[in-house]
């Protein structure tokens, strides 16, 4: 799965990637388990792009976004950005790169220094990275907090004293302060009420487009993800099954993971069921995924073929690949839409 099929200049390429994990063997003196979180994932963030990637629970997406920030150590395979490999890359380097790479977190509360002021939250990644003088970065702190929809008052203030929507305002205008040209959003509002997500995607999705940033957005939800997405990727078991244009994806998903996601995606349409994934058969164990397509045993098209060989990387309809043996038959079939 190349994940690469898209129009611009390329930003972020990951290539190959595996993230692995040890596990404890589960006996005394048992030899140690590897678990490969990420499992040869291919990947492309164009510039100005914005990626979705979803999955359910335990798929590898959290780690896949961590390895790339350089918060989680790569076991094989490569992170370039700008073309440059990040894994190679020295100390001063690696901190010169960071500036253009920022995270923002699903928790707002535990990323956030709770004995920092909101002033001093914003303006230590441009302390870090030597950006203006203690004037100009005073400047640009209350003008960035300006922009996220908070007051010149509140850098004053500790983290403590906001509401869970308005810290995550301030980790976002944290991420922002050095300019960067790529955001890693990690379920960036999972945490917050339901009444608050409208308002942090829309400001997400307004600093994408004015600062012209390159995404990659992870999140469980596929209607947040058309709605902030150009592409999405779906990761199932440590690797990406299909990967295309958003609207390509959910109206008309090739593989059969994909279906399932968006077959159980509530929509206001009391005439549709909806399949829940918990009614599907339960997921493999992780640690030691099934031979062949990994899918297979939860697959309702499944054939003897997909038990016994992994699926090829394959170019599907031109703008996008899907890892399946069956595509073509599967996506021949009435369409599910979100």
């Amino acid at each position: 799965m190349n994940g690469t099929i898209a129009n611009g200049v390329s930003l972020l390429e990951v290539d190959k990637l595996v993230v692995a994990y040890r596990l404890p063997s589960g006996r005394p003196f048992g030899l140690a388990r590897r678990f490969n979180a990420v499992d040869g994932v291919n990947l492309c963030v164009n510039r100005g792009e914005a990626v979705g990637l979803v999955g359910e629970t335990g798929c590898g997406k959290s780690s896949l976004s961590r390895a790339i920030c350089g918060l989680t150590p790569i076991s094989s395979g490569s992170v370039k950005f700008k073309g440059i490999e990040l894994d190679s890359l020295g100390g001063s380097e690696r901190k010169n790169i960071r500036k253009d790479i920022q995270m923002i977190f699903q928790d707002p509360g535990g990323s956030l220094n709770p004995r920092m002021r909101v002033g001093s939250l914003v303006a230590e990644p441009l302390e870090i990275h030597g950006v203006g003088n203690s004037h100009s970065r005073r400047k640009k702190v209350l003008s960035i907090l300006e922009a996220v929809g908070l007051t010149v008052e509140d850098a004053s203030r500790f983290p403590h004293e906001f509401s869970g929507g308005q810290r995550q305002r301030i980790a976002i205008a944290r991420a922002v302060a050095t300019e960067p040209t790529l955001i890693l959003a990690d379920e960036p509002v999972s945490a917050l009420d339901v009444s608050l997500q409208a308002q942090i995607l829309n400001l997400i999705k307004s600093l994408h487009r004015r600062l012209g940033l390159a995404m990659l957005f992870v999140s469980h939800d596929l209607h947040v993800v058309r709605h902030m997405c150009n592409r999405v990727a779906v990761m199932y078991l440590g690797k990406i099954v299909e990967c295309g244009p958003t609207r390509d994806v959910l109206d008309s998903p090739a593989h059969p993971y994909t279906r399932e996601l968006v077959a159980s995606s509530p929509v206001p349409d009391p005439a549709r069921p909806i399949r829940l994934l918990s009614d599907m058969a339960e997921p493999p164990d992780p640690s030691a995924p099934p031979e062949g397509c990994r899918y297979h045993p939860r697959c309702p098209h499944a054939t003897a073929l997909c038990s016994s060989s992994a699926p090829t990387n394959e170019n599907f309809h031109v703008t996008r690949d899907v890892a399946c043996h069956h595509a073509e038959q599967i996506c021949g079939q009435e369409g599910v839409s979100t």
